[in-house]
């Protein structure tokens, strides 16, 4: 894996970081510094855990700690909430949103960004958080802008993208993996139902993240 000084992970909901947790903590073990924006808190989520332990109105706080701890075990420590609205970030105005990352990108200067792939998100926040971050990254300088690695999770992506061009291994980090998975207690289950989907669909070996690369030109 190509080692990267600075790199920035936008991302919508808490435990959005931990699907690609092998990867991200094999940059920090490289010795990457990592800044994650998180948007929201995920606080309209259907989950409140198994048995539930939380309600409408504790899941935000719950979520935020969740998120916090996750962080922490895969090595991230620049974590930043931006508090927009679960299940609303479609709604807000995107070029207000793609200047505020704009700036955020233009600050830290990373070579390397993770996000979602616009249109292969499946959830809408996914979607337009994806579709945020392209934006703001073509406002910049093309010589000044870093690459993209995009996670797409609709069925039919390998037919309109082509296969991923970065597939990483990450066999020695399944068990932090899961262990960061584990941290979002109130949507562990969940995660972990689709993590065995990813699983079964690739014949037992989810040792492997895979991105597709956003092609500006």
């Amino acid at each position: 894996m190509e080692r990267h000084r600075h790199i920035v992970v936008v991302l919508p909901h808490p435990d959005d970081e931990s699907m690609i947790a092998g990867t991200l903590a094999t940059h920090i073990q490289q010795g990457s510094i990592m800044t994650y924006v998180c948007l929201t808190l995920g606080e309209m989520g259907r989950n409140m855990g198994n048995p539930a332990f939380a309600n409408r109105v504790t899941l935000p706080q719950i979520r935020k700690r969740e998120l916090e701890e996750a962080c922490r075990r895969i090595g991230i420590q620049d974590v930043r909430m931006w508090g927009y609205h679960d299940k609303m970030v479609e709604f807000e105005e995107q070029g207000e949103l793609s200047v505020k990352i704009e700036q955020l990108l233009t600050e830290l200067q990373p070579s390397l960004v993770y996000t979602f792939y616009p249109g292969h998100g499946v959830h809408p926040d996914h979607d337009a958080t994806g579709a945020a971050v392209i934006e703001a990254v073509k406002r910049m300088p093309s010589e000044l802008r870093p690459t993209v690695h995009c996670v797409a999770i609709t069925p039919n992506r390998r037919k309109v993208l082509g296969e991923p061009e970065v597939v990483n291994d990450i066999s020695d980090y399944v068990e932090q993996k899961i262990y960061a998975i584990q941290a979002h207690q109130s949507q562990a289950q969940m995660l972990l139902d689709s993590l065995k989907k990813e699983d079964a669909a690739s014949h037992g070996k989810h040792s492997t993240e895979m991105f597709w690369i956003y092609p500006f030109h």
